[in-house]
């Protein structure tokens, strides 16, 4: 008889404790809905206008007069071989329109390629291009071929890859010749170290390899270029790493023999 009071009191316990689960869970969704109501159509709006107010220059100041400050001084051409374009460049376009565009000579020609297709590894020259003709500037050339500063922006980039890389391969990867002229320069241990391409094994192969042979005057691969210089056939190679004038050739063109063991005396 006494145990029926006992039951009462936990059942009703038990009801206590659901109505105030309920009420907890009640009062959390209603927070939540109110705090996503606050940061959708009260946050918000006023986060979407603070960047207009704390715009910064090309020198990184706070201000709002700083894009009035970058159109009337524009910066040199920058060192890097493929950049974004500066505001100024991006509002000029339209005005070059009209303008013609730049040419580029043989030398020119290459050293855009080279530039292009070292800059990234997923860079490929379209198939669509016809190897014979000289290329298309705005497919290689990450400025506006067509500014007045095109020219300097050009002999720049030229300057660049072939300090970059003094010594610039194009190879195949299962071929004789290529794995020798890659032992030759592997001997040198130079820095910069050579930029190498496996020709045969790229997207583009089919094009690149006879823009190549069109812009250096070379008829089979490999192709090692020297300061932006075909330095010949592999026989001329051979004949140049035995009597060490090819070593010379590298040592003027910027690479250093024997890079690393000299830069840990140091």
């Amino acid at each position: 008889m006494s145990t029926l009071p006992i039951t009462s009191i936990l059942h009703s316990l038990q009801h206590q404790r659901k109505s105030l689960n309920h009420r907890a869970t009640s009062l959390a969704l209603i927070s939540l809905i109110v705090v996503s109501f606050y940061i959708f159509f009260v946050a918000r709006p006023s986060l979407d206008l603070a960047p207009i107010a704390l715009r910064t220059d090309a020198l990184g100041h706070a201000g709002t007069h700083g894009s009035h400050q970058q159109d009337r001084d524009d910066p040199p051409p920058s060192s890097r071989l493929f950049r974004l374009p500066s505001n100024s460049q991006r509002k000029t376009v339209v005005s070059n329109v009209n303008r013609p565009q730049i040419e580029l000579d043989e030398s020119q020609e290459l050293a855009a390629v080279a530039a292009f297709i070292a800059a990234l590894p997923q860079n490929m020259i379209p198939r669509s291009i016809d190897p014979a003709k000289p290329i298309d500037p705005q497919l290689v050339l990450d400025f506006d071929t067509r500014s007045p500063r095109a020219a300097d922006e050009l002999n720049q980039i030229v300057q660049d890859v072939w300090s970059r890389y003094p010594v610039m391969l194009f190879t195949k990867a299962h071929n004789a010749h290529s794995r020798e002229i890659r032992r030759i320069i592997a001997v040198m241990d130079l820095q910069p170290p050579p930029m190498t391409f496996e020709v045969d094994q790229r997207e583009d192969s089919e094009v690149l390899i006879p823009l190549l042979h069109r812009l250096t005057s070379s008829t089979d691969l490999p192709l090692m270029l020297v300061g932006g210089k075909s330095v010949g056939s592999i026989a001329a190679i051979r004949e140049l790493n035995e009597s060490g004038e090819l070593h010379r050739l590298i040592t003027n063109a910027g690479a250093v023999l024997d890079g690393r063991k000299k830069k840990k005396v140091h």
